[in-house]
């Protein structure tokens, strides 16, 4: 059930609250989020997109880029409780679909992949979907027409390129999975990592030294005992 405008509105104003702690009422919201502003025009723009005024919408678009450092394509498809933290650098492409209750930080790109098939046309769907309740952390690049399940966190500066599953956590260029849990979160992690999050590779890296070290000993011990 699509939700009127006024209720789109006012679930993204709720999100500032409750996911920025620097701002402590809806006055404050309204006025001084610059997240906020972008999607509040782009709530008006994809209307203006959905009624065929396709020129208008794209200017309006331009126009708010310029004033919010965040550019949403007015066609994109965005659920409600949409929270944008920041929001400079801030890129959503033509065909990206978010659910509900998504968080982007700034610098975020959701790219478009396989921009032309092979007679030189435009493909249908050249961005991600986005699922409900996805944290994605500043400066995260997420590109082609991926799949990101529900209840994802996607950490600062990630790079990602394949879908990744619900209830997962992903890091780094080019991200890879740290770890999965059976149920969906109930408490808001911010930037998409929690503090007790692993990385694979720093793990391998620490066991890789703590093997020379250990070897570095035996062989220290064999060298004193030819020399008695």
């Amino acid at each position: 059930m699509k939700k009127n405008f006024k209720s789109l509105i006012a679930s993204d104003l709720k999100s500032v609250i409750e996911r920025d702690p620097a701002t402590e009422t809806l006055f404050q919201a309204a006025l001084f989020s610059s997240g906020f502003h972008a999607i509040f025009c782009y709530r008006i723009n994809h209307f203006l997109w959905r009624k065929n005024w396709h020129l208008l919408a794209r200017f309006l678009s331009q126009i708010t880029r310029f004033l919010t450092g965040v550019e949403i394509h007015p066609a994109a498809k965005i659920g409600e409780s949409f929270f944008i933290d920041h929001g400079m650098g801030v890129v959503i492409g033509e065909t990206s679909e978010i659910g509900n209750n998504v968080t982007m930080y700034h610098g975020v790109t959701l790219g478009g992949t396989n921009l032309f098939g092979k007679k030189g046309k435009k493909t249908g769907k050249r961005h991600p979907t986005i699922g409900n309740n996805v944290v994605i952390g500043s400066g995260a690049q997420i590109l082609g027409p991926i799949k990101i399940g529900n209840n994802t966190k996607i950490g600062s500066n990630a790079v990602v390129v394949k879908d990744v599953e619900e209830n997962t956590t992903v890091v780094g260029p080019a991200a890879h999975q740290t770890h999965k849990k059976q149920a969906p979160e109930t408490i808001f992690c911010a930037y998409g990592v929690d503090k007790n999050l692993t990385d694979p590779i720093a793990e391998d890296i620490a066991l890789i030294e703590r093997r020379i070290k250990e070897l570095e000993k035996k062989l220290e011990s064999v060298s004193q005992k030819n020399i008695k």
